[in-house]
């Protein structure tokens, strides 16, 4: 990585390479001599407001890519008698801590927050309200149920608030073979009810689970419900589904093996070793429990797994992990108060000083999360250990490994929050054949958020991006179409990049994701092939120049994003290691042309596609292609001196080619139309149609919140025409500043937050999805 080192003057500014984050200060000294030639002793540096001491890595004090550290040169003080140069230096010192203070963090305050109780039980929660018969379906309203989560398969205890019908059209009912009408319930999940009343079909909901099996009476091919975590099948987890494969039973042992069923798509998982034996429970048939008396049966409540991993959840044992932070006794939750930064718990009266009532603030930080006053580090001062990072792994470690110097080592400079991270298809504003120097760039883009890994997924919601970079030796690329191998089966430990396929791999975890974008149940025996691949889920799929040895589509410098391909099929093979690996077949499906083609090629020079640079990297490279031209025409120069007819070389014409304007849609042009209050920037957006995609970064760059520093979402354009998301401008009237936070124009304390509707569409349609991603 590299930082940028400038005078308190701003007159000399250096670039310092070949940094990594675990550089010393004192080390960042010697290299800043070398530019400078300033003396290590005579230097000091700030950055933020903090003064920078040897002993400490720039990591410690947050210094990131690019950024900006300043150089005091310390002046050398006269020689005069001992009382005034004490004084002298007294003043230096005050002088030097108020220059770092004017760079100190202004943003940085402590709040106080509301309560926020916490109880646990072990009984169900009992209905009191009364059951009311809806007249149809086997469920009456506030009956208790067991409910199927649509996308894990697995089953939560709910409650049905209400019940209501839909009606098919002629042509629904035809083509499905159903009923006319359905019964939906909707229900609210016990544990969940942040998520509010879901929609569920008959077959998603069953009688609440009440019934435990005793060991005798399990026998294979027995469908029961288990709690199984396919993470860690020794810890607790989600209740599922499972069939019974086989029973053993010792002296000592009692084990049972079965397949958990991942809801009606036929997804399972064989030959799971089951650990709660003694909450096996029978799965309740619709209507079996329909002449129970109310509440003469009422159901216990199930485990998901102990809330406090450190005390299992036991009343009898204090713990300072699920309750009071101090004394960790489980009393008073209604006066306990979770911190906004650890999510700790404190009793208001085990704080020093202690608390008579919950603040009415929105935040609240505790004694060690709490900013310090005087954060700014004096002259002199060593910097204090960052809480944060007192936590991390690397504190307590003994290895003096450095973590490297590339470009993967320096994390993100910013996040893309266009589009959610779990985002399936292209994303806005990048366009296929768009390149990038480095992979964290790719990452900071959006198209695939990992550093380092090539496969971008869950393992319960699919792939959403590849990278193909000549990894593994079984990869075939064609173009249009490739083959890929999944990922695992490789001992990375001691911090390895990449090594040798060293045993087989499974279809778990991101080889399980990318199998679940093919048009087809999983199998995790034989693989799958798609009925109609083009109906699969979309993969964004990126080529990196590390590919370039076994592939000629790879480009021959930096990342490229090369469109949209679908999973045909996957299969398990073994592969030339001879170990066993994952296939998958995947084949292009965009409308866009591949940038390899001829099409493809010119739609980049059309679009004005070129590398991008990390910042401050494409400078230092034109900088030094400078001296080298300058260097060769001097050669040349004096080569040619003497000669009485020098050749004049005739300029060479630079041929400029069109880009291709953005279009926009009708839809498109009627909302901005229609966003009357801000004619004058969609005026000065508009402007920017002639550069293509760039026109979208211009959109960003014109509605940008001035709070949060990101695209507006839930905009309020106020009367002096500035815009603000909705939640930070109630953020500032919280805090009782009632003005418009771009020019400090009064707005009052009763003034109406109505959201821009016509310009809150019109940012859906150029970045949809980016509210789920902010």
């Amino acid at each position: 990585m590299w930082i940028q080192v400038r005078t308190m003057d701003g007159k000399e500014t250096h670039r310092i390479d070949s940094l990594s984050k675990l550089t010393k200060v004192d080390e960042l000294r010697l290299k800043i001599t070398e530019l400078f030639k300033v003396e290590p002793e005579k230097q000091r540096l700030f950055y933020r407001g903090k003064q920078m001491e040897d002993g400490h890595t720039i990591f410690d004090y947050n210094v990131g890519l690019n950024d900006i550290v300043q150089l005091l040169v310390r002046q050398k003080m006269a020689a005069v008698d001992v009382v005034k140069s004490k004084d002298k230096e007294a003043e230096l010192s005050d002088s030097d801590s108020g220059c770092g203070s004017t760079q100190s963090e202004s943003d940085k305050s402590s709040t106080h927050g509301e309560v926020e109780g916490q109880t646990a039980g072990t009984s169900a929660q009992t209905n009191t309200a009364e059951l009311v018969d809806p007249g149809f379906g086997f469920y009456k309203i506030n009956e208790l149920v067991d409910a199927r989560d649509l996308n894990m398969g697995a089953w939560f205890e709910a409650q049905i608030v209400n019940v209501t019908k839909t009606t098919k059209t002629p042509k629904e009912e035809a083509a499905e073979a159903q009923p006319a009408e359905e019964i939906l319930y909707h229900v609210k999940y016990e544990d969940y009810p942040e998520n509010g009343l879901i929609q569920l079909l008959a077959n998603d909901v069953r009688p609440r689970a009440r019934t435990v099996y005793q060991w005798h009476q399990l026998e294979p091919k027995m469908v029961v419900m288990v709690n199984y975590n396919p993470d860690d099948a020794k810890e607790r987890g989600y209740w599922y589904d499972a069939e019974i494969q086989r029973k053993r039973e010792t002296r000592t042992v009692r084990e049972i093996h079965a397949k958990i069923i991942l809801g009606d798509a036929g997804d399972s998982l064989n030959d799971c070793r089951i650990m709660f034996l003694t909450e096996i429970y029978k799965i309740e048939e619709p209507g079996s429990l329909g002449d129970v008396p109310p509440g003469s049966e009422s159901p216990l409540k199930r485990s998901n797994g102990p809330e406090c991993k450190h005390c299992k959840d036991d009343p009898k044992k204090n713990c300072q992990w699920c309750n009071c932070h101090i004394c960790g006794i489980k009393q008073d939750p209604d006066k306990q108060l979770l911190c906004d930064e650890c999510d700790m718990a404190y009793h208001i009266y085990c704080l020093n000083p202690p608390l008579t009532s919950i603040p009415d603030d929105e935040d609240w930080y505790c004694p060690g999360c709490r900013n310090d006053a005087s954060e700014v580090v004096l002259a002199g001062e060593k910097l204090k250990e960052s809480k944060k990072k007192s936590k991390m792994a690397s504190a307590s470690s003994s290895s003096q490994r450095d973590w490297g110097k590339g470009m993967a080592c320096v994390g993100r400079t910013k996040q893309c929050t266009i589009v959610p991270s779990n985002h399936q298809g292209p994303i806005p504003g990048v366009p296929v054949g768009s390149l990038w120097k480095f992979r964290v760039q790719v990452s900071e883009s959006g198209v695939h958020r990992p550093h380092v890994a090539g496969i971008h997924g869950r393992s319960n919601d699919g792939a959403y991006s590849l990278v193909l970079a000549g990894g593994y030796e079984d990869d075939v690329d064609d173009g249009n179409e490739f083959t890929y191998t999944g990922s695992g089966g490789r001992d990375l430990s001691g911090n390895k990049r990449t090594a040798e396929q060293s045993c087989d791999q499974t279809l778990t975890h991101m080889n399980r994701a990318v199998a679940l974008n093919c048009n087809i149940p999983v199998n995790n025996k034989n693989g799958a092939e798609a009925k109609g691949w083009k109906q699969g889920r979309p993969v964004r799929v990126v080529r990196s120049c590390k590919g370039r040895k076994h592939s000629k589509y790879s480009p021959e410098e930096g990342n490229r994003y090369d469109g949209i391909y679908k999973v045909v099929k996957y299969w398990p093979a073994k592969g030339k290691s001879g170990f066993l690996v994952w296939r998958y077949l995947l084949k292009r499906d965009d409308d866009e042309p591949a940038p390899w083609t001829r099409d493809g090629k010119e739609r980049i020079k059309k679009l004005g596609l070129t590398m991008q640079y990390p910042a401050g990297y494409q400078k230092e490279k034109e900088n030094k292609n400078e001296v080298e031209e300058e260097a060769a025409t001097s050669k040349r120069k004096r080569k040619s001196q003497g000669s009485d007819s020098p050749k004049s070389s005739p300029a060479k014409s630079s041929k400029k080619i069109k880009l291709e304007v953005y279009k926009l849609t009708q839809e498109q042009k009627s909302f901005i139309k229609n966003d009357k209050l801000n004619k004058k920037l969609w005026d000065e957006a508009m402007e920017s149609l002639s550069l293509g995609p760039k026109f979208l970064n211009k959109v960003e760059e014109v509605f940008l919140c001035i709070c949060c520093q990101e695209v507006v979402y839930q905009p309020i354009t106020t009367e002096c025409h500035h815009n603000v998301c909705r939640e930070c401008l109630q953020r500032s009237f919280k805090a009782d500043v009632h003005t418009c936070p771009a020019c400090r124009h009064d707005l009052g304390i009763n003034y109406s937050m109505t959201v821009n509707k016509p310009l809150q569409d019109i940012l859906i349609q150029f970045f949809p999805g980016y509210s789920s991603g902010r």
